[in-house]
């Protein structure tokens, strides 16, 4: 990896963390390339109103989220939408790997390098 890679190394490390759970990738799944209010949010994803607040402020204070007045709602769409279709590339690697572990094509990880949360 070149001197410049390496320099973004931590914010990588640091999307990847923001990223790592599975309601956050749910709103964002959900948002896509449009705007969702918070209702639609809770409707669409069955979560609670307090768990879809939560990962909308960390995805918010990640600067990832903007956020759009309109009327009585608050209005979310991605800063950046380039990021829906690095997940759904994500993704279909996901299913790829789920694939080829089920056929016994790739090895899965080693137990010591999957850490548990």
């Amino acid at each position: 990896m070149d001197q410049v890679g390496m320099n973004n190394i931590d914010q990588v490390a640091r999307l990847f963390k923001i990223l790592s759970d599975a309601n956050r990738l749910k709103i964002i799944f959900i948002i896509g390339k449009n705007e969702r209010s918070v209702s639609e949010l809770i409707n669409e994803t069955g979560l609670s109103q307090t768990l879809v607040s939560f990962h909308l402020k960390v995805l918010r204070d990640s600067e990832m989220m903007d956020t759009e007045r309109k009327g009585p709602f608050i209005y979310y769409r991605l800063k950046n939408t380039g990021l829906v279709d690095l997940l759904y590339a994500f993704n279909q690697y996901a299913v790829n790997r789920k694939e080829e572990m089920e056929t016994g094509m790739l090895w899965p990880c080693p137990p010591w390098f999957v850490k548990k949360h």
